[in-house]
Formats: C-alpha cells, structure tokens, sequence
C-alpha cells in the first residue's frame, strides 16, 4: 500500500499478499486455488471472468478474498474464450479474444477496452463476487500508459486497490504507473515479487521469502491440479502450473513465512483504507 495515498503501518513490518491468477480458467485451477486457499499460504486471488469455469469459480471462492483479472487475451491455442461485449475489435478472426497482448495492442479501441473491462467487473460482482482489487492476465492493462489509465480510472471508480509493477518496471516503462496510481489515491502494494515464468516455483519463492522488503509485497503464482484438463489445455506450461499448486500447499513454505515474521494478509485491508482515504464509511 503506498503510504502517500493511504497510509501504512510500521516500516519494519514485512506483510505478504499471496495471490492465485488465473481463477476461473479451468475446473482444475479452480480446485487448485480453493485448495490452496483453504489449506496452503495462499491469501487471495484473481477471476478471469470470460472463461467457462469462472462462474463455478465464482461460487466457490465466496468465502475468500477474490478480485477480477481484467482478461483481455485468450493464449491457448485450442481452449478459446470471447469478450463479455462481443465488441469485434477485441476480437481475432475467429471471434476469440487474441492470443497476444501485442495483438490487443494493434487492434482493440480504448472505448471498447473500458466496456470490456467494465463489463467484467459488474458481472462478478452480479455473480456475489465481493470484489478486492484489480490485475490484469498478461499484463495488458499495467504496461501501456492508455490501458494503464483506464485501470485506474476503474479503480477509482470502484474504489479498488490494484496490482502495480515494481519500481525497476515502473521506470522502464517511462510512463511513471506507480506516481499516476499515488495521485489518483489507488492503493498497491509497496513491492512486487514476480517469479521467472517456466523455472521451479517452489526456489524462487523459498529465496523471496526471506528477503522481502518492510512494508507490503505481493507475490503470486498460477495453481492448477494436475491431469488431463490441464494437460490438454495446456501441455506446455502444465509442469509450472501443476509445480504452483504444490508450492502453494507446500507446507514448509508455511514455516518459512513464520519463521521470518512475514504477516500474511489479501487485499481487503487495502481496500478498506483507501476507501476510508476517500471518505467512504
């Protein structure tokens, strides 16, 4: 949480936000992220709110902290899903959503990339969702400064926290994300770990861990239950997906975050002082 924008606690506390992406793609990943929100270190997680599971997804999570994964993209090659709109220009040939952010990029109109976004929110919210904060699938909406404006343009309007890049990315970028959020009075966390994307899981979260910066980080990964599901939709990535489970419910992990005083909590903590930052009561 950025203490400009709504303040924070100690500066010598290290919290951690755990969150599973991807909620809703798949029955298998939404076994996986119940699983590991009830007995693993997973704290929240993200509904991609197009797919086909998502609204078991949906029901399943009501007892968890659950955002909405702004989805744009559709990257599997024969598992397929359609904008909420059916606006075309978010659209690839076949009517699916694009595999590609680039592609998102060359052909999506900015007005239609706000209804679509919009669109999903206000369902999962329909679907009893108590929505905590806002991400995007691939990125889309984090790293393109027009995609970046209507992410916070729906945040404040919901009045959610979101996910934001880290510091080293926000200069990159060029189009200062994280100064625009703090102006805007949306809440995010302090750090973002993001792990290498195809390498072991469980390494990378083990040498995070005890690492972490004071203040509040998040981390996150893509748990999905291994078998013939995930490895017909996605037989490149399934070994990381199938890792991400078990290193969400790996119980050692547990003792590592107890044994470096690291405080688990979601997002809801953020929202609730930004919206009380925004006088909501």
């Amino acid at each position: 949480m950025t203490r400009s924008a709504v303040g924070q606690g100690a500066h010598s506390e290290r919290l951690l936000i755990i969150n599973c992406d991807d909620l809703g793609s798949s029955h298998a990943a939404n076994v996986a992220i119940v699983d590991a929100l009830q007995r693993g270190i997973a704290t929240s997680a993200t509904l991609m709110v197009p797919c086909p599971w998502a609204y078991e997804a949906a029901q399943m999570t009501q007892a968890y902290d659950v955002g909405v994964h702004l989805t744009l993209t559709c990257e599997y090659p024969l598992y397929r899903w359609r904008p909420l709109t059916g606006a075309a220009s978010l659209m690839d040939q076949d009517g699916f959503m694009p595999a590609t952010v680039a592609e998102v990029y060359t052909k999506a109109r900015l007005e239609d990339v706000e209804r679509e976004c919009r669109a999903q929110i206000e369902t999962a919210i329909s679907w009893g969702v108590d929505v905590t904060h806002l991400d995007a699938h691939m990125g889309t909406m984090q790293i393109h400064p027009g995609y970046h404006d209507i992410y916070l343009q729906l945040a404040a309007h919901y009045r959610l926290p979101v996910r934001m890049v880290g510091e080293a990315d926000d200069e990159a970028l060029g189009f200062a994300p994280r100064q625009k959020a703090r102006e805007a009075g949306i809440a995010f966390t302090d750090h973002f770990v993001m792990p290498v994307w195809g390498e072991p899981t469980l390494p990378q979260f083990r040498a995070s861990i005890p690492a972490l910066a004071p203040g509040i980080s998040e981390i996150f990964a893509h748990p999905v239950a291994d078998g013939p599901e995930l490895r017909a939709y996605d037989p490149k990535h399934a070994d990381t997906r199938a890792g991400d489970y078990l290193t969400l419910t790996d119980a050692g992990l547990a003792r590592l975050l107890e044994d470096n005083a690291i405080g688990c909590i979601s997002f809801r903590p953020l929202r609730t002082r930004m919206r009380q930052a925004m006088g909501e009561t």
